[in-house]
């Protein structure tokens, strides 16, 4: 290797690292160093050396590299430092999970890269923080992001934009952009296939198995990712295999194949417990296992996973709670701050600055306050609201009780002046039904309707969305809402495993498509947020 320069040694060494080729790798980055110090060269190559090393290696050892780049560093003229360091420390400390570490670090280096005005290291560490927003579940703000340097790229190297690219895509699937997501992950198959890329490649692989699955074509998405999984375990790449096991046993449950489901969730636990790298969506993986240990009527196998679910619950809250505190506080705030100071400035730096430009940021200012305050009062009432709502709640029998006499009356007499339209005993029928419906909880499963209903207790739909105005005094969408968040609201009072639940489940047992049906309809319904009242329980318990 004597014969290549330390610049054709890097690339060397960047094109084994991007195909997972370690071995090849790390001999080179040990060569490298070697040579930096035998030569005594500029002390940019020993530095550069430092980078090398650090990577594929445990956090601590990782560290140990980048604590000798930081100190040579000080005697190497480069603008990249000191951001540079904090950036490498920040990439460690998310791949390691620790997610407060990661944004700390990716603060400082935002904060010396702006000083030193570098655009591509601002670029980064804005990229870097964009993840975090996709991983505390704000997959808008993260691809706003990505699009917007995937656009202007003008600082960045062909090597940043395949990375964005592949991860924008991601975001797309998450914010259900089918269309743009496709598109993404096809010009990221070919290119990486043309140029021999095979990690990212089976990671394009796996974006396209998740694509068939949230589109509903469950063989095509097993058939991809069964080749993903196979690559990515065969090369012991442990988080990409785990989210590709994630897919397919998601695939594998909506193809009605349980045990494959749960062969899959099984390996990413084993793989979890070995590396200690957990993501969100093993609470979905460890809940999917307890349902199908309870259902085998397996108690030690269910408590095994509860014990795993509690645990990695723990973890992940904790992270989470975190980056959803600090990251507005230290990143947003601090964004549009320094936004505005920009805009103050080159105000300033105007001639024809006037004082109605002055006057229309006071009024500006004073609006914003305006809604802060507005913010807070609505906050206060929310939780006054829930906290009556938990006191009301607890108070209630568990059982469905039936109208009082005096509300049968009053609704028979609104129902005598209808008596010519509606028979008695397709009203005593109707009746009967909606109590059995009731009792046994049928309203909680998905796409009820007024006419699926009234095909299953065998009338006519007009006459049970009558029977539902008169006698339960509410249009049919208001009852079945009413009966499903009365349901919520008991439960997440009194269930602590119900309420661990990330959003999207609970409303897919409420019989919800979707978290923000659901959150709509319980603020509809009880007048504060689901937020507020999760919040004012983990108070009051």
């Amino acid at each position: 290797m004597n014969k290549y320069s330390y610049e054709e040694l890097e690339n060397k060494f960047y094109s084994y690292k991007d195909n997972n080729e370690n071995e090849e790798s790390r001999i080179i980055a040990e060569f490298y160093i070697k040579k930096a110090k035998k030569e005594n060269k500029d002390k940019k190559y020993i530095a550069e050396g430092y980078v090398l090393n650090h990577y594929n290696k445990d956090l601590p050892v990782a560290l140990k590299y980048i604590d000798s780049l930081e100190i040579i560093s000080k005697n190497v003229q480069d603008e990249r430092y000191p951001a540079r360091i904090y950036l490498f420390k920040g990439m460690l400390y998310y791949n390691a999970d620790n997610l407060k570490l990661a944004l700390e670090n990716y603060i400082t280096a935002l904060k010396y890269a702006k000083e030193k005005k570098n655009t591509r290291q601002i670029a980064i560490a804005d990229l870097q923080i964009a993840y975090l927003n996709g991983y505390i579940g704000k997959p808008h703000e993260a691809s706003k992001v990505l699009k917007y340097y995937y656009d202007n790229s003008g600082s960045l190297t062909n090597e940043d934009i395949q990375h964005i690219q592949i991860n924008l895509a991601g975001s797309y699937l998450d914010i259900d952009e089918f269309g743009k997501a496709e598109k993404l992950i096809k010009n990221g198959l070919n290119y990486t296939l043309k140029n021999n890329e095979y990690v990212r490649y089976n990671r394009y692989l796996s974006l396209s198995g998740q694509y068939y699955l949230l589109t509903k074509q469950y063989p095509k998405s097993i058939e991809i990712l069964e080749k993903a999984k196979a690559y990515f375990l065969k090369n012991n790449i442990d988080l990409d295999a785990n989210y590709a096991m994630l897919y397919l046993g998601q695939s594998y449950a909506e193809s009605k194949n349980k045990d494959k489901a749960v062969e899959n969730y099984i390996k990413i636990d084993s793989i979890v417990q070995k590396t200690n790298n957990t993501f969100p969506e093993l609470r979905d993986v460890y809940s999917y296992l307890i349902d199908y240990y309870k259902e085998k009527k397996d108690k030690e196998k269910q408590l095994f996973y509860i014990d795993r679910f509690l645990k990695i619950n723990s973890i992940l809250d904790t992270g989470f709670r975190y980056i959803s505190r600090e990251l507005p506080k230290k990143y947003d705030t601090p964004k549009l701050l320094s936004e505005k100071e920009e805009i103050i400035k080159e105000l300033k730096n105007k001639k024809y600055l006037s004082y109605t430009t002055i006057g229309i940021l006071c009024l500006l200012l004073i609006f914003i306050m305006i809604l802060l305050v507005k913010a807070k009062r609505k906050e206060n009432e929310y939780k006054k609201i829930a906290q009556d709502l938990i006191k009301s709640v607890s108070e209630k029998s568990h059982s469905t009780e039936n109208k009082t006499e005096n509300e049968v009356i009053a609704n028979q007499e609104v129902f005598d002046s209808e008596k010519n339209k509606l028979p008695d005993e397709i009203v005593e029928h109707i009746l009967k039904e909606l109590k059995i419906f009731e009792e046994k909880e049928k309203y909680l499963k998905t796409g009820i309707t007024v006419d699926s209903l009234a095909k299953k207790i065998k009338t006519n739909s007009s006459y049970l969305s009558k029977v539902v105005n008169i006698y339960k005094e509410k249009s049919f969408p208001n009852y079945l809402n009413d009966l499903r968040i009365d349901y919520a609201l008991i439960r997440l009072l009194n269930d602590k495993k119900f309420r661990s639940y990330n959003f999207s489940v609970i409303a897919s047992e409420l019989g919800y498509n979707n978290e923000q049906a659901f959150a709509k309809a319980f603020k509809k319904r009880t007048g504060t947020t689901l937020t507020a009242f999760l919040k004012e329980i983990d108070g009051q318990l």
